[in-house]
């Protein structure tokens, strides 16, 4: 139990630090609100190595203390929106053991960025906004893939050193 404790410790730490990193780095893609999702990362390998339960309680702390370190109430919001329905239907794509783990990034960073935009659309009550939803499919492919990527490392390196 304690072991567990401290592993869970130590993911939230890293994926905080990540959000810590990506927040000080001015990533400019010159598309707004378009980030690399980099403690994204920590969910994907907890979806793999640890377990669904743990993975998703990590992400949505992640998201809350990130929000309230490094953001504001409303990124909070918006950061939960793309993050739960990301994070359900990475879930669902894993459990069908059929893809692979940058399929199921990539999968989670457009399904991040659909989730956000619903948001945004109902709470300024203006739709036009899913007129923008290409560049945010594009976006949330690339940024899924290179973190699918990296996390198919970490996870390969993690299977190595149990």
């Amino acid at each position: 139990m304690k072991q567990k404790t401290a592993y869970m410790g130590m993911f939230l730490a890293l994926a905080l630090i990540l959000s810590y990193v990506e927040a000080l780095i001015p990533f400019h893609f010159g598309i707004p609100g378009i980030k690399l999702g980099l403690a994204n990362l920590i969910t994907v390998v907890m979806l793999y190595c640890v377990g669904t339960k743990e993975a998703f309680l990590i992400s949505v702390l992640r998201i809350v203390l990130s929000g309230f370190l490094f953001g504001n109430p409303f990124s909070i919001f918006y950061s939960l929106s793309g993050g739960i329905l990301s994070f359900f239907a990475m879930f669902l794509l894993k459990k069908t053991q059929k893809l692979h783990v940058v399929s199921v990034s990539v999968t989670g960073g457009i399904f991040h960025n659909i989730g956000q935009l619903a948001v945004a659309a109902a709470v300024v009550w203006n739709y036009n906004l899913f007129y923008y939803m290409p560049v945010l499919l594009i976006a949330g492919f690339l940024t899924g893939l290179l973190i699918g990527i990296l996390a198919q490392e970490m996870i390969v390196r993690m299977q190595g050193q149990m």
